[in-house]
């Protein structure tokens, strides 16, 4: 039963109504307890009941993901809530003016902004790292700053290291750069200052890892890093270098041997503060200040922040905010609230500054913020400095980077201009969706800068404009309006355009000379066949190029139809990999290909098939389990609803000998079935004292034992050979927090279990009666939701979400495991992995909408074989038959699919799922430009 919520209080008003409103719609969906909100929505049980609190506006992603879980409607719920924050907006009083110059930055805390020397006053509680880092420099010559984003690096760097450096005796030169696009000549300029001055030098590079990421050209970023690691080391040098190095880079470090060998033991590692020294950065500063620090807010701020290594820039941010709403002399906790929270902070400034703007200054911005971020290649997303004349020079723009300026979110310096700090990417939800979105337009993009500014560099020689394909696809991005060109791009544009069409005047001036000539000198006419063979390549080359760019466009259109016209899809797609038999055409064809079946009125969360492979059973949000007959991907035929639960049925698991099904529920109970007859499945007996919600059920090898798991924290072991009668054997303590699936490897001796509390523990369950603990697995970095062992027992398979959504481990050992590989692609929390029954494939579930199916035949070297993308909405499970010939998912669009996983069967028989063949009408709107051929005769086409 849920908790009764506390009446809401204070006057009635926007924010009271917003509440109320959000109350109503939870209550119309059932009044669903909020761990189950948490469980849909990803977000915290006390996030969820804040947000309908009416204490504060949430932030616009919690409201939505609220509104999701409870299946409002997402687009009027945004309306609503930018309509509440305008009111609000206009209600409250505005935040005090900053009372004079207390810093550099005229506020006692910088926010998103780095600190720089200027700010060495208000610099606290990384004095033991700034020792560190100087102890460091005196005995190496080139030493490297790791740490993630976020965790204070070119702070410590500009308020920590270089103020104590220039206080130093004898006076040192101290030089700071960023790489920018020419690492090279900026690295090269700065020893030439120093040659010109003498004395000693300490080189900092901050934000090293611009030159893999904004340098373009690898003989210059090779040729930069050999530059500074032998200026220091030569003989009688007097320079020092520091480099400053996201963690997620260092392996770009390891691919020069010249790095490795000075870097070897030349490393600071920048980790989280603790308590203390967040205190310190939390209080000195406002102290200095004449300020004060509510005790409350001190507790909360370092409660958040504690552990997090990458959250300092959302803690400034925060405290930034806060002191803008002091009460007096006072930082309060009813400040930090109005800001909008930890997290919160920084989301509502940026949606200020959008909804500050007119229509079209808001898709300005969009693309501005946009194009100041690199794309990551197997890393995080990453800021772009550019250049102030990359942008557009219009009235608009100036706008719209000023009001981004003043709120801190951008920042305008010597002429160019960079996101004041990569965390907005991770804690902006709208800039998130603009990244996710349409990543590949993105992609398409920055290749087309990069093309552009060569062209620039090479004097507008026509050697370097863009042909063909690229040229198709660069004047479809243009004629989108999410993607705004800037001056310099659509003058590349142009140009290649006009130089297409200068090239189409003098082939066919050329053709006209050739007809002449093969006229008036017939006795040349091999020479006429050479020049004709080469134009018939040419135009097979032309046509392949089309052909590609137009299998992509149609895989895209094939994928949208699936849902609503499948047999078009299927030819759509079926043309698509005829065209272009690409990666990309194959999963769309498959994709089309998947059997969908409404399973449940509400989503899908867990399925399993039977041992034999003839039964599939699924759970889910609407109270029920259902038993379905399956024959390979044809659709599944009902044969029994399994009802009596309390609460969403989340988990199912069968029994190795099929007799009996496993379901556990929300409500805290587990419920044995007997399926020996499908069609009237009997309840023989039902567990309780899980604790909490259950979340995983997991039958052992040899069936006599049911591990089960929920949100207490705890693994219960069952004893069910007799399973009328089962008893308790033991309970697993140990994790910190709810355990979100269970496994037992193939010998039934280790139980693995996966928790929010981002671990993955093996136990030894040899004898479930005093099973013993083995290891404990980390390294994820958000809550680890399914684990999976292999057939043969020495890979374990473990998804969350973030840079580690899937790892590997070789546990063959199970006491000491060894990671394997991180299997990275997913761009959202992945909720469910299973390896095929032959070992060589792994397949997961992902809230990005998509399944994956990855080769793992070689562990420590995993590839993604393919990408499914037929679900609508978040899938949550995922499942092998057991021939391992058809992958079953369940989602919240509260279907199961079913795809074939022979990739060649399944497009040869493509023809026998279409319907009726595509009609001429509908191939010249998907394919104006190609000749009307139907991918199947008609013969082999189901009606």
């Amino acid at each position: 039963m849920a908790r009764k919520e506390r009446p809401l209080e204070g006057e009635d008003g926007p924010l009271r109504q917003f509440a109320a409103a959000l109350r109503r719609l939870r209550h119309e969906a059932g009044s669903p307890p909020y761990r189950d909100l948490a469980a849909r929505a990803h977000y915290s049980v006390a996030t969820l009941s804040g947000a309908a609190s009416g204490r504060r506006l949430p932030s616009l992603d919690v409201t939505l993901s609220y509104v999701r879980a409870c299946g409002g409607d997402a687009q009027e719920w945004e309306r609503r809530w930018h309509a509440v924050a305008a009111q609000l907006s206009a209600q409250a009083p505005q935040p005090e003016e900053d009372p004079g110059e207390t810093g550099a930055h005229g506020t006692p805390y910088v926010g998103l902004a780095a600190f720089r020397t200027e700010d060495a006053g208000l610099f606290f509680g990384r004095e033991r790292l700034v020792e560190d880092l100087l102890a460091t420099l005196a005995r190496q010559r080139v030493v490297a700053l790791v740490g993630a984003s976020g965790a204070g690096k070119s702070s410590l760097l500009h308020a920590g290291l270089l103020p104590r450096l220039c206080a130093q005796a004898p006076p040192r030169a101290v030089h700071v750069l960023t790489p920018g696009p020419h690492p090279l000549g900026r690295v090269r300029q700065a020893f030439a200052a120093h040659e010109a001055g003498g004395g000693e030098l300490v080189l900092v590079v901050d934000q090293f890892e611009e030159v893999f990421t904004v340098c373009a050209d690898p003989d210059e970023r090779a040729g930069c890093i050999t530059a500074l690691v032998e200026e220091a080391r030569r003989a009688g040098s007097r320079c020092r270098v520091v480099l400053g190095v996201r963690a997620d880079f260092y392996a770009h470090c390891t691919r020069y041997d010249a790095l490795v060998e000075v870097l070897r033991d030349a490393q600071v590692l920048v980790g989280p503060m603790s308590a203390a020294e967040l205190r310190r950065a939390v209080v000195e500063p406002a102290r200095r200040a004449g300020l004060t620090v509510e005790g409350a807010l001190q507790a909360t701020l370092v409660a958040h922040a504690h552990g997090q290594v990458g959250v300092l820039p959302l803690l400034s941010h925060a405290l930034l905010e806060t002191w803008r709403r002091r009460r007096g002399a006072a930082l309060t906790l009813d400040g930090f609230h109005a800001a909008g929270g930890f997290e919160g902070a920084l989301a509502q400034s940026a949606e200020t500054l959008h909804a500050s703007l007119s229509a079209p200054q808001q898709r300005l911005a969009q693309q501005i913020f946009v194009h100041l971020i690199a794309l990551g290649e197997g890393t995080e997303d990453t800021k772009r400095p550019v250049a102030r004349e990359e942008l557009n020079q219009d009235a608009d723009t100036a706008t719209v980077l000023a009001r981004a300026a003043r709120l801190r979110l951008l920042t305008l310096d010597d002429g160019r201009v960079e996101l004041t700090h990569e965390a907005l990417i991770r804690a902006w939800p709208r800039l998130r969706g603009w990244l996710t979105d349409d990543r590949e337009r993105l992609r398409l993009h920055r290749r087309l800068t990069d093309a552009a500014r060569a062209w620039e560099a090479l004097g507008r020689d026509s050697g370097a404009l863009y042909r063909g394909t690229r040229l198709d696809l660069a004047r479809d991005l243009a004629a989108g309006r999410t993607i705004g060109l800037t001056a310099g791009e659509r003058a590349f544009l142009e140009a290649s355009t006009a130089a297409e069409a200068a090239a189409g005047n003098t082939a066919r001036r050329r053709a006209r000379r050739l007809r002449t000539l093969v006229a008036l000198l017939a006795a040349l006419v091999v020479v006429a066949g050479v020049a004709t063979t080469n134009a018939v390549r040419a135009e097979d080359e032309v046509t392949r190029q089309r052909n590609d760019a137009v299998a992509q466009n149609l895989a895209d259109s094939a994928t949208e139809l699936a849902n609503t016209e499948p047999g078009l899809a299927v030819q759509l797609g079926l043309t698509a990999y005829r065209l272009s038999p690409t990666a990309k055409t194959r999963d769309g064809l498959a994709s089309t290909l998947m059997t969908a079946t409404p399973a449940h009125a509400k989503e899908v969360l867990a399925l399993a098939y039977r041992p034999d492979g003839r039964q599939l059973a699924t759970a889910s949000g609407d109270h029920t389990a259902r038993l379905w007959r399956m024959h390979g991907t044809d659709s599944p035929v009902a044969e029994a609803t399994l009802s009596g639960h309390g609460g969403d049925v989340r988990t199912v698991s069968y029994r190795p000998d099929g007799r009996t099904l496993a379901t556990g529920s929300a409500d805290g109970s587990v419920r044995l079935w007997d399926t020996t007859d499908p069609s009237r499945p009997a309840v023989l007996a039902s567990l309780t004292g899980q604790g909490g919600d259950v979340r995983s059920l997991a039958y052992s090898p040899d069936g006599r034992t049911l591990a089960t798991s929920g949100t207490d924290g705890s693994v219960g072991l069952w004893d069910v050979a007799d399973a009328v009668h089962p008893a308790p054997l033991a309970r697993l303590a140990g994790h910190r927090d709810a355990v979100r699936s269970v496994a037992f490897s193939p010998d039934g001796r280790t139980l693995a279990s996966a928790g929010e509390d981002r671990t993955v523990r093996l136990t030894d369950v040899a004898d479930p009666r005093r099973p013993q603990p083995l290891a404990v697995l980390e390294g994820h970095d958000s809550a680890v939701f399914s684990v999976a062992f292999r057939p043969d027992g020495h890979t374990l398979a473990a998804a969350s979400g973030g840079r580690t959504a899937i790892r590997l481990w070789n546990v063959t050992d199970p006491s000491r495991p060894a990671p394997l590989a991180v299997l990275s692609g997913h761009t959202d929390v992945v909720g469910s992995v299973v390896f095929s029954p032959d070992g060589r494939t792994l397949a997961s579930a992902s809230d990005d909408r998509t399944v994956r199916v990855w080769s793992v035949a070689r562990p420590a070297h995993p590839g993604l074989l393919s990408t499914l993308t037929g679900h609508l909405t978040a899938v949550s499970s995922v499942a092998f038959s057991p021939d391992g010939a058809v992958l079953a998912s369940g989602g919240f669009d509260a279907t199961v699919r079913l795809a074939g996983t022979d990739e060649a069967r399944v497009i040869a028989d493509a023809c026998a799922h279409t319907g009726p063949r595509i009609t001429r009408a509908q191939w010249s709107a998907h394919l104006p430009y190609v000749a009307y051929s139907p991918p199947c005769s008609g013969l082999e086409q189901r009606q």
